[in-house]
């Protein structure tokens, strides 16, 4: 599965391009259900002006619609970046058996690094969870966004 798990991560890793390209930060997310994606997007808080407008959340939608049900049985959700709180409660209830990342997060990331709510027994769905795939092309994307916003702004400032 490795091979296609890096072939789905790439795809990702576009929809992440197309956000950097809109001046979002860069995270993009596809859903694949029996060899098909069902679901892509990236962030679009900025475009949208809506704080729910994470790739996660997005792709939910998008696969939800395409399956015609809310329940994503069957599925692999592949991300650039680690699920935040929202984004890991959207997983939970969607039922997706299975989430594959790249970067961590140390400031919103709630599949390990803040904690793991994707793991937590507590929960009545736990989807696998495979993080760290493509970590560093996934965290350079987001390390070149917040460079350049820092150019232009310190540029502005001179």
């Amino acid at each position: 599965m490795q091979d296609d798990d890096t072939r789905y991560m790439n795809y990702a890793l576009k929809e992440a391009e197309r956000a950097f390209d809109q001046g979002e930060v860069p995270v993009g997310c596809v859903i694949v259900h029996q060899g098909e994606i069902i679901g892509k997007a990236h962030n679009q808080r900025e475009t949208l002006q809506d704080p729910t407008a994470h790739a996660e959340v997005l792709a939910i939608t998008q696969a939800a619609a395409r399956l015609g049900s809310w329940r994503l049985e069957d599925t692999r959700l592949y991300v650039t970046l680690e699920p935040c709180a929202m984004c890991s409660g959207a997983i939970i209830l969607a039922r997706i058996p299975c989430v594959i990342f790249g970067a961590m997060d140390p400031k919103a990331g709630c599949c390990g690094s803040l904690m793991n709510l994707l793991e937590d027994n507590r929960f009545n769905h736990r989807p696998d969870l495979i993080p760290g795939l493509m970590a560093d092309e996934c965290g350079g994307i987001l390390t070149s966004f917040f460079r350049e916003i820092r150019a232009r702004k310190n540029s502005s400032l001179n």
